[in-house]
């Protein structure tokens, strides 16, 4: 079963093609035609005999039935010697069905990978060499500009995989949460999820702070809800850290497992109910009935 690092990727040119030729004048320097329509292609490429070979994305630029150029999308995640079999397929049959310029952009999570899908495929035939595009994910353009995020929000949770660590941690968190605004509920939390198992403790937490901060502006159900949710983890994490201050003024012995109980409860009635009755002078034992 295809896994999320490799189909989360996907879905980003798949929701906004227009991903696809920034990436390849990322990493090409080479900047494509200009284009009124950009569209999804098959990916489902059949020869003439009845073997099917099927690559990850492919993206028209220009008119789906005349299209000026067909960019074949790949998420590779290690190397394949089989690739250098296939991947000259998708080109040839791609460049046979839309009679257009086709490339190859491969998109890579390490060094290692991204170093193996740059080594040339030589076909046999004299001058027939095909090099890939290939973008490390580090290599991907770090997002900051926030019109960029709100107009390529997938760009922008790209960025954030490869650069949330980086010096500009804060204006590339930013540019994330502003990427989230604009982006519909069930991709933004898609996007959030992905984004957030990637993150570094430090990052998660400085991202936490931006979604809390009370000059940002938030305005879709998605970001209201997560602010909703880190408003009450803070809540939570206040109300236990008096209860501790309570019992601990009060003389009692909190041992770890008594205060594990009570700084992880995320419950607020619970944990009122606790300090109340600590404030109240009940004993210990009957704080926590």
């Amino acid at each position: 079963m295809p896994s999320a690092e490799h189909e989360v990727p996907l879905d980003l040119f798949r929701n906004q093609p227009a991903l696809a030729p920034e990436l390849l004048q990322a990493v090409s320097g080479i900047k494509p035609p200009e284009y009124e329509q950009i569209s999804l292609g098959s990916e489902t490429l059949t020869d003439c005999n009845p073997t099917e070979y099927r690559c990850d994305s492919t993206v028209l630029l220009g008119d789906p039935k005349r299209p000026d150029l067909a960019i074949v999308v790949e998420v590779q995640l290690k190397p394949d010697p089989r690739k250098h079999y296939s991947w000259p397929v998708y080109l040839a049959t791609l460049r046979a069905r839309r009679e257009c310029p086709v490339t190859l952009l491969v998109l890579c999570p390490d060094g290692r990978t991204s170093a193996w899908c740059r080594e040339p495929i030589e076909s046999g035939h004299q001058g027939w060499v095909l090099r890939p595009w290939v973008l490390n994910l580090t290599e991907v353009p770090a997002v900051t500009d926030l019109d960029k995020a709100r107009s390529l929000p997938e760009l922008a949770i790209l960025s954030t995989v490869a650069h949330a660590d980086g010096p500009d941690q804060k204006a590339v968190l930013t540019a994330f949460a502003e990427a989230l605004e604009v982006t519909e509920r069930d991709r933004g939390e898609l996007y959030h999820d992905y984004v957030r198992s990637r993150l570094s403790a430090a990052a998660r937490h400085c991202l936490e702070e931006i979604m809390q901060a009370g000059t940002y502006e938030w305005k879709s159900d998605f970001a209201l809800k997560h602010i909703a949710e880190g408003e009450a983890r803070g809540e939570a994490r206040g109300e236990a850290k008096l209860l501790l201050t309570v019992l601990e003024t009060r003389g009692f012995t909190i041992d770890d497992d008594l205060r594990e109980r009570i700084t992880t409860c995320q419950d607020h009635e619970q944990l009122h109910t606790w300090a109340r009755r600590a404030t109240a002078g009940e004993p210990l034992d009957r704080i926590f009935t």
